[in-house]
């Protein structure tokens, strides 16, 4: 299955940029991750692995930065469940931000995790 989720909010798109960029920042705007082990900044080929609240590890690796851009995807797995997640931050009007967010995975799974993704995106996007 594929999904698009958007959420926009006043943070300006460097603020937001940064909040992707630094891990160690995730869990502060992503409430279904408790802690990420990996590298300090974003970079392709990057690996790690997540802890959520609930719920086992999950391992990823990032598959793409584009800095330029502010654009960046990466692979996830817990088990044998795979999901491929791709990100854009995007400036509007005044200093504004909409993020943008593609996943692609199983049915079930994707459904699950949508409504954590969308919370998660409205909280990336807040001042």
């Amino acid at each position: 299955m594929k999904l698009t989720l958007r959420a926009r909010g006043a943070a300006p798109p460097d603020t937001v940029w940064q909040r992707y960029v630094q891990p160690a920042l995730w869990p502060t705007w992503a409430p279904q991750i408790r802690s990420v082990d990996t590298e300090p900044e974003l970079r392709a080929g990057m690996r790690g692995r997540l802890l959520p609240w609930a719920g086992p590890a999950v391992r990823f690796v990032v598959t793409a930065v584009d800095h330029e851009d502010r654009t960046w995807s990466w692979r996830v797995q817990t088990g044998p469940v795979r999901m491929q997640l791709w990100h854009a931050v995007r400036p509007c009007e005044g200093s504004a931000t909409t993020t943008e967010l593609h996943i692609e995975g199983p049915l079930f799974v994707v459904a699950v995790y949508a409504p954590l993704a969308k919370r998660a995106l409205r909280h990336l996007v807040r001042p």
